[in-house]
């Protein structure tokens, strides 16, 4: 890739144009009466923050999700002026900065509510604000409470509506949109994200009864907008699909395709001839077997490379496997390169992506680590330099 350093020991390489095919594949599920939220929360799973939130934007995305407001003041900061969602909690006390930044916090509790409130009124402005729903995730939201369950005093349990009503009668406030988040949609079995989404529509349909509508509803993750077509509603919130990785392995992906956007590479710093019985990095756990070759890679736990991987990942030299013997430390991991003739010092080592005809997927990596490939991408450090194609 032209544009990185010489001296460059290692680095990301992102490409936007996979982003942008990505969200046009997406695009094709969801139809054009559909928006779509780009979440790019965690500097956009970890392939820049700004840059990815430029791309979406130019692919005619129309909203962009933080978890944080700091990330959003970030974006502001980086000229971009789309709306953005904040999906976590937002303490009363940054209500100056979303006015200031016109940023949209997600509320779920009538005090904090009525805190923002407070607070717009006395600058004289009005918060945009969208309002969460716990239909089963169990982390954030309102909690629904079911039809037909009975309170002390044997009336129907309408906490939840009640809650929302006085939420939305508040003055200072604009709630744009009400939201939910799927638990299980990235499990074959979609009981539970169909179960989850009859809640989330009956909390709509009370709230309806009422008088009360809100203009963007929005429920569907990149699992669910790939197999539950009817959880696309307002708007759509594709995260990891938009970075070109599947929600899960039981998710069908065979009407779209997907382009993975991160790739990691380095240049290998040194090579030594070890005799047989040679021992490699901290506790000395890996013995050579017979005389061969170790490369050093200018990479580390430091950087986001995971220690578990000591002994058990590859690399890719020469579009050949390495395997990693011994430890990974904090800045470096070694490699058994004996069977690569081609390996010294500057050869460039891919740790994710495509090298000749092999590849390293997120997905592999996370199942030797027993995780998800959100973890790989989003937990690459910011030592690691970006550069986008």
């Amino acid at each position: 890739m032209k544009g990185i350093p010489e001296a460059t020991p290692v680095w990301a390489e992102i490409d936007l144009a996979a982003i942008g095919h990505n969200i046009s594949e997406l695009r094709r599920l969801i139809g054009p009466r559909v928006r779509m939220l780009a979440p790019v929360k965690a500097n956009a799973y970890g392939h820049g923050l700004a840059q990815v939130a430029d791309k979406a934007i130019a692919c005619g995305v129309e909203m962009l999700g933080v978890a944080r407001y700091t990330e959003g003041i970030e974006l502001r900061r980086a000229g971009i002026d789309a709306p953005i969602l904040i999906f976590g909690y937002t303490s009363p006390g940054a209500a100056a900065d979303l006015l200031e930044y016109e940023l949209t916090p997600t509320l779920f509790s009538l005090e904090t509510a009525q805190a923002f409130s407070a607070s717009a009124l006395r600058a004289g402005k009005v918060l945009k604000a969208h309002l969460k729903i716990d239909t089963g995730m169990g982390r954030v939201g309102i909690v629904h409470t079911n039809l037909g369950v009975r309170d002390s005093s044997g009336n129907d349990d309408n906490r939840d509506i009640e809650e929302i009503e006085r939420m939305a009668a508040l003055s200072g406030l604009r709630i744009e949109g009400i939201y939910t988040h799927f638990a299980c949609a990235d499990s074959i079995d979609k009981a539970s994200a169909a179960q989850q989404f009859q809640r989330f529509m009956d909390i709509l349909d009370r709230l309806s009864g009422k008088g009360i509508d809100f203009p963007i509803r929005h429920a569907a993750n990149s699992a669910a907008l790939i197999d539950m077509p009817e959880t696309h509603l307002d708007m759509v919130r594709p995260g990891i699909a938009l970075y070109g990785l599947a929600p899960s392995g039981e998710v069908d992906l065979s009407r779209l395709e997907l382009k993975p956007a991160m790739s990691i590479k380095a240049r290998i710093g040194h090579v030594k001839t070890v005799p047989a019985g040679f021992t490699v990095s901290y506790g000395s756990t890996w013995r050579a077997p017979h005389a061969t070759v170790i490369a050093t890679v200018p990479i580390g736990y430091a950087d986001g490379f995971s220690r578990a991987l000591s002994g058990r990942g590859h690399m890719l030299v020469a579009g050949r496997r390495a395997p990693i013997v011994g430890r990974v430390c904090m800045d470096l991991t070694m490699l058994d390169v004996g069977h690569i003739p081609e390996a010294e010092p500057e050869t460039e080592v891919v740790i994710l992506g495509r090298q000749g005809p092999e590849s390293i997927a997120a997905d592999e990596i996370a199942g030797l680590l027993g995780t998800i490939n959100y973890e790989i991408v989003s937990a690459m450090l910011s030592r690691v330099p970006r550069f986008f194609t």
